[in-house]
């Protein structure tokens, strides 16, 4: 056992260091520190200190791992108490729904949460999909989701997470992980951590996973800042990533887990192994908790290796605290859950109708679908003037897929890309950038859900013109088809899809281009709609003067198509924002492929972050690059004016800045120290919602960071308030000398807008 003086160098090791291969190390840090159980994890952990005083050795060991199961399709099931009636855990994915059952509801994904940016919707989604868990009898809910955040565009699993900003990520990871907690499951920030690409994510064949090698300030000011956000807020779970981190596997890596995570930010809940992801015996030293959907290098060896001293019965016992404690923190305790697993079974079996869904969500849905719609181009196209008399539809995207069912196509999100799901994990394959076989409402694999239905684009318009009397024309198939020359409008329906386990293979695709710019040739007035699992690049035609009005439709949800339709028709107003920035070409990303093996094939990919925090916009301001639309960019129905900027300072004391360092955990870290004022006035004539953003110019950082934002809806004419409160951590940066949050000294520019480019009133903060 180290002291307590040799544990604290350890814990203050940067990040990293270098091997005499030359290549990123990731510093050891030993002992595990037990949970504290303060604050709000305190009844919690006096429940869970006496369940697991009663337990034998064998029994603490139960629980800390996964174990197969005939009466549920659970992604995994913890080991059970019998003797002290302990029942056991179900843990499913995933952050947008319930995935692979029936009798639930498809939630708008989280990319398209990142679009609206509301904090307001994201609570209600998460609680209402908490509640969907809860009652299928699944007690960890297996998301949000803060990485990847997006360092390459082409991450396949970017549209899991809500923004390539860490800030966005962090405010909207926050709310999901009150609202999960709050309908009684347990939610799971992930991955832990750099897991930026699915290329190399995981050993297959010989090759070991990806190292993100990742310095130490890039990493506390960018990959770990919505993961702060995630503990700050209580998340009883954090999930260690498949990748390495610095040449050591993300859930093998002390310095992560009890360095960074339990040390620095006083995490009380319990870490756990993505799914069979790389650990060893160690890991339970390293800081690991929890194994899953086996026993791994642990079963039985954990008991052993307690009995002969390699891990001591108090490192057990505190992962058994632990997980028990998160059980205890959001009520799953006496009678107040279900029966784990009770409504995942095999759909091809005979069950139960556990019907997961209440009409509380049903606008919930409706209203995340409609705000996560960006409006990026509008030569006076929408909202239609009048009901038109004739619409001429095109594009795969417009229809449901041929399928919804219970087969594996549903199961993994892949009803519109049949190939995808013929695909083994840790192959190569590359795929059809557009899902042509209907349009997308989720993407694909873990991060799917299960639809109740899907109501397509086509459907809803169809629905709409039977009442209004409007002729409709479509052709969803052909890649020059013919217009009818009287029509009104037309829309063409496109998507981009990505999935977990394949990084794409571009931002946009011939074919989908080449359609646009065919219907655009023969309709004046040409609307494209994009249903996009992530970026998808638009300059192929955005310019094209009869495409009167684009829209990044994102991954709505099951409620598709009448949130398209009530925006088309002016019966709701767009308000989304980009949460990334479109590029005008591929070469303008910081960061655009994945990494590979290198020249020489190695079995040992490496992957050098050294790019730092210049990932999006900030890579776009700090080289001058111009995009095609900034990030935060969204038009409206209507215009917002922005006046009346009043900076209130609290005292940051001169000894304070420059000279002292404190941790995340530090409550002090989120004091509020300054208060930007600022009114937003509605100048157009319809109601609308702007999303204000603030923007801090930090010393010796990029040009400008996110950090506020505040989603006002206004009525024509009106004006409101807004007041962005800055915390101390809003102004810091880490220290890599001291391991610690430092505020320099110096001005800090304010900047107050509509986007990151568009930036309405600034000031200044000295400090």
């Amino acid at each position: 056992m180290l002291s307590s003086l040799a544990a604290a160098a350890l814990f203050a090791l940067p990040l990293v260091a270098t091997a005499a291969s030359g290549h990123a190390q990731s510093p050891p840090v030993f002992p595990s520190p037990p949970g504290k159980g303060v604050g709000v994890w305190a009844d919690a952990y006096d429940s869970a200190r006496v369940l697991v005083g009663q337990m034998t050795l064998e029994e603490k060991v139960n629980i800390t791992r996964g174990f197969t199961v005939s009466d549920n399709v659970c992604a995994g099931n913890t080991g059970t108490v019998p003797r002290l009636g302990w029942p056991g855990m179900c843990l499913h994915d995933a952050g947008n729904g319930v995935r692979a059952t029936d009798l639930v509801n498809s939630y708008a994904s989280a990319i398209h949460v990142g679009a609206s940016w509301d904090k307001d919707l994201a609570y209600d989604r998460a609680y209402y999909m908490g509640l969907e868990f809860k009652a299928k009898g699944v007690n960890v809910l297996l998301g949000p989701n803060a990485g990847p955040l997006g360092r390459t565009p082409l991450g396949g699993r970017n549209w899991e997470g809500f923004s390539v900003d860490p800030y966005l990520s962090g405010q909207l990871n926050a709310e999901t992980i009150v609202g999960h907690q709050d309908a009684g499951v347990i939610a799971t920030i992930k991955h832990l951590i750099a897991n930026e690409q699915e290329t190399y994510r995981r050993p297959y064949f010989g090759v070991d996973a990806v190292s993100a090698n990742i310095d130490d300030k890039t990493l506390h000011e960018f990959y770990l800042w919505p993961f702060m956000d995630g503990v700050r807020a209580g998340v009883a779970s954090v999930m260690c990533s498949y990748n390495r981190i610095n040449n050591t596997y993300g859930c093998e890596n002390s310095k992560l887990m009890n360095g960074v995570l339990k040390t620095e930010l006083a995490f009380d809940g319990f870490v756990l192994l993505d799914w069979n992801a790389q650990h060893n015996l160690g890991s339970a030293n390293a800081g690991l908790d929890m194994l899953m959907p086996g026993g791994g290098f642990w079963g039985n060896n954990l008991t052993q290796a307690v009995h002969n001293g390699s891990v001591g019965e108090d490192r057990v016992t505190d992962m058994a605290t632990r997980i028990l404690a998160a059980w205890y923190l959001v009520g799953q305790n006496g009678t107040n859950f279900p029966v784990p697993g009770i409504g995942m079974k095999n759909l091809t079996q005979p069950h139960e109708q556990v019907d997961a869904r209440v009409p509380e969500s049903k606008p919930v849905i409706l209203e995340g679908a409609i705000a996560g719609h960006v409006l990026v181009k509008n030569k006076a196209a929408l909202p239609f003037k009048k009901n038109p008399t004739m619409l001429s539809i095109y594009g795969y995207d417009a229809t449901i897929p041929d399928t919804k069912n219970t087969d594996t196509l549903f199961q993994l999100g892949y009803t519109s890309s049949q190939e995808m799901g013929q695909a083994v994990l840790g192959t190569e394959h590359h795929f059809d950038q557009a899902a042509r076989g209907g349009t997308i409402v989720t993407g694909g694999r873990a991060g799917a859900n299960g639809p109740a239905y899907i109501d397509d684009p086509l459907s809803a318009i169809q629905q709409r013109a039977k009442s209004d009397g409007t002729w409709v024309n479509w052709d969803l198939t052909s890649p020059n088809p013919d217009v009818n020359a009287a029509s009104d409008a037309c829309l063409v329906f496109i998507n981009a899809i990505a999935t977990e386990g394949w990084d794409r293979d571009g931002l946009h695709d011939d074919f989908s281009d080449g359609l646009i710019l065919s219907v655009a040739s023969k309709c004046a007035n040409t609307i494209v709609v994009v249903h996009a699992a992530g970026i998808r690049l638009v300059d192929q035609w955005i310019d094209h003067p009869n495409v009167t009005a684009t829209i990044i439709a994102h991954l709505p949800g099951q409620d598709s198509g009448e949130a398209l339709v009530k925006l088309l028709y002016g019966e709701a107003v767009f308000s989304g924002k980009l949460p990334y920035t479109l590029a005008k070409n591929e070469s303008d990303y910081g960061v655009y492929t994945p990494c590979g093996r290198g020249p020489s094939n190695t079995t040992d990919p490496q992957c050098d972050f050294t790019e730092g925090v210049y990932v999006d916009y900030r890579h776009f301001d700090e080289k001058d690059i111009s995009p095609r639309f900034e990030f935060g960019f969204g038009l409206s129905y209507t215009t917002f004016n922005y006046s009346s900027l009043l900076i209130e300072q609290q005292e940051i004391k001169k000894e304070e800045a420059q000279s002292s360092t404190i941790q995340g955990s530090d409550e002090s870290f989120w004091d509020i120290v300054a208060t930007v004022n600022a009114t937003i006035t509605n100048t157009g004539d319809v109601a609308g919602a702007e999303v204000a953003q603030l923007y801090l110019g930090i010393p010796n950082s990029p040009p400008k960071q996110l950090r506020g934002f505040q989603k006002i809806p206004l009525s024509a004419g009106e004006s409101a308030k807004v007041a962005f409160e800055l915390t101390r951590r809003d102004f810091s940066v880490w220290d890599v000398v001291t391991q610690g949050w430092l505020v320099q000294e110096g001005d800090y520019a304010v900047y107050v807008g509509a986007s990151s480019r568009d930036i309405r009133l600034t000031g200044t903060i000295t400090v």
